[in-house]
Protein backbone atom coordinates (compact mmCIF):
# COMPACT_ATOMS: atom_id res chain seq x y z
CA UNK A 1 0.00 0.00 0.00
CA UNK A 2 1.33 3.42 -0.95
CA UNK A 3 1.93 5.74 2.02
CA UNK A 4 1.58 9.45 1.36
CA UNK A 5 4.32 11.77 2.56
CA UNK A 6 3.62 15.28 3.81
CA UNK A 7 6.12 18.04 4.56
CA UNK A 8 5.06 20.79 6.98
CA UNK A 9 6.75 24.08 7.74
CA UNK A 10 5.69 25.68 10.99
CA UNK A 11 5.14 22.18 12.37
CA UNK A 12 5.82 23.28 15.96
CA UNK A 13 3.07 25.91 15.96
CA UNK A 14 -0.62 25.66 16.78
CA UNK A 15 -1.76 24.74 13.27
CA UNK A 16 1.27 22.60 12.51
CA UNK A 17 0.77 20.42 15.57
CA UNK A 18 -2.93 19.83 14.90
CA UNK A 19 -2.29 19.19 11.21
CA UNK A 20 0.45 16.71 12.04
CA UNK A 21 -1.86 14.75 14.30
CA UNK A 22 -4.57 14.77 11.64
CA UNK A 23 -2.23 13.49 8.93
CA UNK A 24 -0.70 10.85 11.18
CA UNK A 25 -4.20 9.61 12.03
CA UNK A 26 -4.77 9.20 8.29
CA UNK A 27 -1.64 7.08 7.88
CA UNK A 28 0.69 9.67 6.38
CA UNK A 29 4.42 9.87 6.85
CA UNK A 30 4.92 13.37 8.23
CA UNK A 31 8.14 15.33 7.79
CA UNK A 32 8.53 18.73 9.43
CA UNK A 33 10.80 21.75 9.38
CA UNK A 34 12.02 22.86 12.79
CA UNK A 35 14.00 25.95 13.74
CA UNK A 36 16.62 25.49 16.46
CA UNK A 37 14.66 27.86 18.73
CA UNK A 38 11.29 26.12 18.33
CA UNK A 39 9.51 24.22 21.08
CA UNK A 40 8.05 20.96 19.84
CA UNK A 41 4.65 20.01 21.25
CA UNK A 42 3.20 17.23 19.10
CA UNK A 43 2.38 14.13 21.09
CA UNK A 44 2.68 15.94 24.41
CA UNK A 45 0.20 17.66 26.68
CA UNK A 46 1.10 21.22 25.73
CA UNK A 47 -0.59 23.77 27.92
CA UNK A 48 -3.87 22.34 29.19
CA UNK A 49 -4.68 20.55 25.97
CA UNK A 50 -5.65 16.92 26.49
CA UNK A 51 -6.27 16.00 22.85
CA UNK A 52 -2.66 15.65 21.75
CA UNK A 53 -1.58 12.19 20.74
CA UNK A 54 0.51 10.14 18.35
CA UNK A 55 -1.14 7.14 16.74
CA UNK A 56 0.54 3.78 17.09
CA UNK A 57 3.24 3.20 14.45
CA UNK A 58 3.21 6.90 13.51
CA UNK A 59 6.06 8.03 11.27
CA UNK A 60 7.24 11.53 12.13
CA UNK A 61 10.63 12.94 11.16
CA UNK A 62 11.93 16.43 11.88
CA UNK A 63 14.58 18.42 10.05
CA UNK A 64 16.43 21.48 11.23
CA UNK A 65 16.18 24.34 8.77
CA UNK A 66 14.66 27.74 8.23
CA UNK A 67 12.45 29.44 5.66
CA UNK A 68 15.12 32.13 5.37
CA UNK A 69 17.62 29.52 4.15
CA UNK A 70 16.89 28.24 0.66
CA UNK A 71 19.65 25.61 0.77
CA UNK A 72 18.12 23.78 3.73
CA UNK A 73 14.64 23.94 2.20
CA UNK A 74 15.84 22.62 -1.17
CA UNK A 75 17.85 19.80 0.39
CA UNK A 76 14.94 18.59 2.52
CA UNK A 77 12.44 18.70 -0.36
CA UNK A 78 14.81 16.71 -2.59
CA UNK A 79 15.40 14.12 0.12
CA UNK A 80 11.79 13.72 1.27
CA UNK A 81 10.05 13.96 -2.13
CA UNK A 82 6.71 14.77 -0.48
CA UNK A 83 3.29 14.25 -2.03
CA UNK A 84 1.89 17.23 -0.10
CA UNK A 85 3.57 20.36 1.22
CA UNK A 86 1.90 22.57 3.83
CA UNK A 87 3.47 25.98 4.36
CA UNK A 88 2.41 27.12 7.83
CA UNK A 89 5.69 28.79 8.75
CA UNK A 90 5.67 32.57 9.26
CA UNK A 91 6.51 35.40 11.62
CA UNK A 92 2.85 35.65 12.53
CA UNK A 93 2.62 38.30 15.26
CA UNK A 94 1.01 41.29 13.53
CA UNK A 95 2.05 43.84 16.16
CA UNK A 96 5.66 42.63 16.28
CA UNK A 97 5.86 42.72 12.48
CA UNK A 98 5.94 46.52 12.74
CA UNK A 99 9.09 46.21 14.87
CA UNK A 100 10.87 43.66 12.63
CA UNK A 101 9.45 44.29 9.14
CA UNK A 102 12.50 43.09 7.20
CA UNK A 103 12.67 39.77 9.03
CA UNK A 104 8.89 39.36 8.64
CA UNK A 105 9.13 39.91 4.89
CA UNK A 106 12.05 37.51 4.57
CA UNK A 107 10.43 34.61 6.42
CA UNK A 108 6.75 35.14 5.68
CA UNK A 109 6.98 36.43 2.12
CA UNK A 110 10.21 35.21 0.56
CA UNK A 111 10.04 32.03 2.63
CA UNK A 112 6.99 30.93 0.65
CA UNK A 113 8.81 31.65 -2.60
CA UNK A 114 11.84 29.63 -1.48
CA UNK A 115 9.59 26.70 -0.63
CA UNK A 116 7.62 26.56 -3.88
CA UNK A 117 10.75 27.18 -5.95
CA UNK A 118 12.41 24.28 -4.14
CA UNK A 119 9.44 22.07 -5.01
CA UNK A 120 9.55 23.19 -8.65
CA UNK A 121 13.30 22.62 -8.92
CA UNK A 122 13.03 19.17 -7.32
CA UNK A 123 10.97 17.98 -10.31
CA UNK A 124 7.97 16.69 -8.37
CA UNK A 125 5.24 16.87 -11.02
CA UNK A 126 2.47 15.53 -8.76
CA UNK A 127 3.25 17.44 -5.57
CA UNK A 128 0.39 19.45 -4.07
CA UNK A 129 1.19 22.59 -2.10
CA UNK A 130 -0.87 24.38 0.51
CA UNK A 131 -0.18 28.01 1.42
CA UNK A 132 -1.59 29.43 4.63
CA UNK A 133 -2.86 32.91 3.82
CA UNK A 134 -4.59 35.21 6.29
CA UNK A 135 -7.62 37.43 6.75
CA UNK A 136 -5.14 40.24 7.51
CA UNK A 137 -4.81 40.52 3.72
CA UNK A 138 -8.15 42.35 3.76
CA UNK A 139 -6.95 44.92 6.31
CA UNK A 140 -8.92 48.06 5.59
CA UNK A 141 -11.84 46.06 4.34
CA UNK A 142 -13.48 46.87 1.02
CA UNK A 143 -16.63 44.82 1.67
CA UNK A 144 -18.36 42.94 4.48
CA UNK A 145 -18.19 39.97 4.74
CA UNK A 146 -14.92 39.20 2.98
CA UNK A 147 -14.77 36.43 0.41
CA UNK A 148 -12.29 35.10 -2.14
CA UNK A 149 -12.99 37.93 -4.60
CA UNK A 150 -12.79 40.79 -2.05
CA UNK A 151 -9.96 43.24 -2.90
CA UNK A 152 -6.98 43.14 -0.56
CA UNK A 153 -5.78 46.12 1.49
CA UNK A 154 -3.07 44.90 3.92
CA UNK A 155 -2.34 47.09 6.94
CA UNK A 156 0.83 45.63 8.49
CA UNK A 157 4.24 44.31 7.40
CA UNK A 158 2.94 40.84 8.24
CA UNK A 159 -0.10 41.26 5.99
CA UNK A 160 1.96 42.75 3.14
CA UNK A 161 4.39 39.83 3.40
CA UNK A 162 1.50 37.37 3.30
CA UNK A 163 0.13 39.18 0.26
CA UNK A 164 3.40 38.61 -1.58
CA UNK A 165 3.28 34.92 -0.61
CA UNK A 166 -0.37 34.67 -1.71
CA UNK A 167 0.29 36.21 -5.11
CA UNK A 168 3.56 34.35 -5.79
CA UNK A 169 1.61 31.14 -5.24
CA UNK A 170 -0.97 32.24 -7.80
CA UNK A 171 1.82 33.19 -10.19
CA UNK A 172 3.54 29.80 -9.95
CA UNK A 173 0.19 28.04 -10.26
CA UNK A 174 -0.49 29.82 -13.53
CA UNK A 175 3.05 30.07 -14.92
CA UNK A 176 4.21 26.54 -14.15
CA UNK A 177 0.85 24.75 -13.75
CA UNK A 178 1.74 23.74 -10.20
CA UNK A 179 -0.92 22.54 -7.78
CA UNK A 180 -0.90 25.32 -5.17
CA UNK A 181 -3.96 26.12 -3.08
CA UNK A 182 -4.20 28.93 -0.54
CA UNK A 183 -6.71 29.29 2.24
CA UNK A 184 -7.46 32.74 3.58
CA UNK A 185 -7.69 31.78 7.24
CA UNK A 186 -9.57 34.03 9.60
CA UNK A 187 -8.50 34.04 13.25
CA UNK A 188 -8.53 30.57 14.74
CA UNK A 189 -7.67 29.70 18.32
CA UNK A 190 -7.03 26.76 20.65
CA UNK A 191 -5.27 25.97 23.92
CA UNK A 192 -2.10 25.73 21.81
CA UNK A 193 -2.32 29.32 20.62
CA UNK A 194 0.78 31.32 21.61
CA UNK A 195 0.38 33.34 24.83
CA UNK A 196 1.28 36.55 22.95
CA UNK A 197 -1.97 36.38 20.94
CA UNK A 198 -4.84 38.36 22.41
CA UNK A 199 -7.19 35.43 23.09
CA UNK A 200 -4.63 33.47 25.10
CA UNK A 201 -3.35 36.67 26.67
CA UNK A 202 -6.86 37.15 28.07
CA UNK A 203 -7.62 33.57 29.12
CA UNK A 204 -4.12 32.97 30.49
CA UNK A 205 -4.42 36.26 32.36
CA UNK A 206 -7.75 35.23 33.89
CA UNK A 207 -6.25 31.98 35.14
CA UNK A 208 -3.26 33.78 36.62
CA UNK A 209 -5.48 36.40 38.28
CA UNK A 210 -7.55 33.69 39.93
CA UNK A 211 -4.35 31.95 41.04
CA UNK A 212 -3.03 35.20 42.56
CA UNK A 213 -0.08 35.36 40.15
CA UNK A 214 -1.18 38.38 38.11
CA UNK A 215 -3.06 41.60 38.82
CA UNK A 216 -3.69 43.13 35.40
CA UNK A 217 -4.03 42.20 31.74
CA UNK A 218 -2.54 44.84 29.45
CA UNK A 219 -4.26 45.22 26.07
CA UNK A 220 -4.51 47.63 23.16
CA UNK A 221 -7.52 48.27 20.89
CA UNK A 222 -10.63 46.62 22.35
CA UNK A 223 -12.87 47.65 19.45
CA UNK A 224 -11.16 45.58 16.74
CA UNK A 225 -13.61 43.01 15.36
CA UNK A 226 -12.50 39.50 14.53
CA UNK A 227 -13.94 36.26 13.17
CA UNK A 228 -12.69 33.62 15.63
CA UNK A 229 -12.82 29.88 14.90
CA UNK A 230 -11.36 26.67 16.35
CA UNK A 231 -7.95 25.64 15.03
CA UNK A 232 -8.47 21.83 14.86
CA UNK A 233 -11.39 22.43 12.48
CA UNK A 234 -9.34 24.76 10.31
CA UNK A 235 -6.57 22.22 9.68
CA UNK A 236 -9.25 19.85 8.38
CA UNK A 237 -9.94 22.44 5.67
CA UNK A 238 -6.25 22.55 4.77
CA UNK A 239 -6.17 18.80 4.17
CA UNK A 240 -9.44 18.83 2.22
CA UNK A 241 -8.05 21.45 -0.14
CA UNK A 242 -5.20 19.17 -1.21
CA UNK A 243 -7.56 16.26 -1.87
CA UNK A 244 -9.19 18.18 -4.72
CA UNK A 245 -8.22 17.63 -8.35
CA UNK A 246 -7.91 21.34 -9.11
CA UNK A 247 -6.13 23.95 -6.94
CA UNK A 248 -8.30 26.78 -5.62
CA UNK A 249 -8.25 29.49 -2.97
CA UNK A 250 -10.75 29.38 -0.11
CA UNK A 251 -11.86 31.64 2.72
CA UNK A 252 -12.01 29.65 5.98
CA UNK A 253 -14.09 31.44 8.61
CA UNK A 254 -17.12 31.20 10.90
CA UNK A 255 -19.06 34.14 9.44
CA UNK A 256 -19.41 35.76 12.88
CA UNK A 257 -17.51 38.81 14.13
CA UNK A 258 -16.94 39.92 17.71
CA UNK A 259 -14.90 42.68 19.32
CA UNK A 260 -12.08 42.04 21.74
CA UNK A 261 -14.31 43.76 24.29
CA UNK A 262 -16.96 41.08 23.69
CA UNK A 263 -14.29 38.40 24.14
CA UNK A 264 -13.38 39.96 27.48
CA UNK A 265 -17.01 40.08 28.59
CA UNK A 266 -17.60 36.44 27.66
CA UNK A 267 -14.36 35.14 29.17
CA UNK A 268 -14.56 37.06 32.45
CA UNK A 269 -18.27 36.23 32.68
CA UNK A 270 -17.39 32.53 32.81
CA UNK A 271 -15.49 33.12 36.06
CA UNK A 272 -17.87 35.79 37.41
CA UNK A 273 -15.36 38.63 37.44
CA UNK A 274 -15.81 42.21 36.14
CA UNK A 275 -13.24 42.56 33.35
CA UNK A 276 -13.01 46.36 33.76
CA UNK A 277 -11.30 45.85 37.12
CA UNK A 278 -8.49 43.75 35.67
CA UNK A 279 -7.82 45.16 32.19
CA UNK A 280 -5.58 48.15 31.52
CA UNK A 281 -5.18 49.78 28.11
CA UNK A 282 -1.64 50.51 26.95
CA UNK A 283 -1.10 52.86 24.02
CA UNK A 284 2.05 51.02 22.95
CA UNK A 285 -0.02 47.88 22.35
CA UNK A 286 -2.08 49.58 19.63
CA UNK A 287 -1.02 48.76 16.09
CA UNK A 288 0.16 51.72 13.98
CA UNK A 289 -2.50 50.66 11.44
CA UNK A 290 -5.42 48.40 12.34
CA UNK A 291 -7.63 45.97 10.48
CA UNK A 292 -10.86 47.10 12.12
CA UNK A 293 -13.46 44.51 11.11
CA UNK A 294 -12.77 41.03 9.76
CA UNK A 295 -15.57 38.58 9.06
CA UNK A 296 -15.40 35.86 6.42
CA UNK A 297 -17.81 34.25 3.99
CA UNK A 298 -16.82 30.56 3.78
CA UNK A 299 -19.66 29.52 1.50
CA UNK A 300 -17.24 28.39 -1.24
CA UNK A 301 -15.50 26.05 1.21
CA UNK A 302 -18.85 24.64 2.30
CA UNK A 303 -19.96 24.18 -1.31
CA UNK A 304 -16.76 22.68 -2.75
CA UNK A 305 -15.05 21.07 0.25
CA UNK A 306 -18.03 20.19 2.41
CA UNK A 307 -16.35 22.15 5.20
CA UNK A 308 -18.11 24.30 7.75
CA UNK A 309 -17.23 25.28 11.33
CA UNK A 310 -18.98 23.66 14.27
CA UNK A 311 -17.36 25.50 17.20
CA UNK A 312 -18.63 29.06 17.43
CA UNK A 313 -17.71 32.03 19.60
CA UNK A 314 -19.17 31.18 23.02
CA UNK A 315 -18.02 27.57 22.93
CA UNK A 316 -14.56 28.63 21.75
CA UNK A 317 -14.14 31.10 24.60
CA UNK A 318 -15.18 28.42 27.11
CA UNK A 319 -12.67 25.94 25.63
CA UNK A 320 -9.86 28.46 26.06
CA UNK A 321 -10.85 29.58 29.56
CA UNK A 322 -11.29 26.00 30.82
CA UNK A 323 -7.95 24.96 29.32
CA UNK A 324 -6.02 27.81 30.92
CA UNK A 325 -7.70 27.29 34.28
CA UNK A 326 -6.61 23.66 34.11
CA UNK A 327 -3.09 24.69 33.08
CA UNK A 328 -2.83 27.13 36.00
CA UNK A 329 -3.95 24.37 38.36
CA UNK A 330 -1.22 22.05 37.04
CA UNK A 331 1.41 24.75 37.30
CA UNK A 332 0.42 25.46 40.90
CA UNK A 333 0.59 21.77 41.83
CA UNK A 334 4.01 21.54 40.14
CA UNK A 335 5.25 24.64 41.93
CA UNK A 336 5.53 26.60 38.69
CA UNK A 337 4.73 30.25 39.29
CA UNK A 338 4.99 31.44 35.67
Amino acid sequence: MYIKKAFITGITGQDGSYLTELLLSKGYEVHGLVRRSSRFVIGTHHGASTDSYLPEHAYLKLYYGDLSDSSSISRIIRDVKPDEIYNLGAMSDVRISFDIPEYTADVTGLGALRLIEAARSADLPNVKIYQGSTSELFGQVQEIPQKETTPFYPRSPYAVSKLFAHWICKNYREAYHMFISSSILFNHESPRRGPNFVTRKITRGIANILAGRQEKIFLGNLDAKRDWGYAPEYVQAMWLMLQKDVPEDYVIATGETHTIREFLEEAFGLVNLPWQKYVEIKEELFRPAEADILVGDASKAKRELGWEPKVKFKELVKILVDADLELAKKETSNGNSR
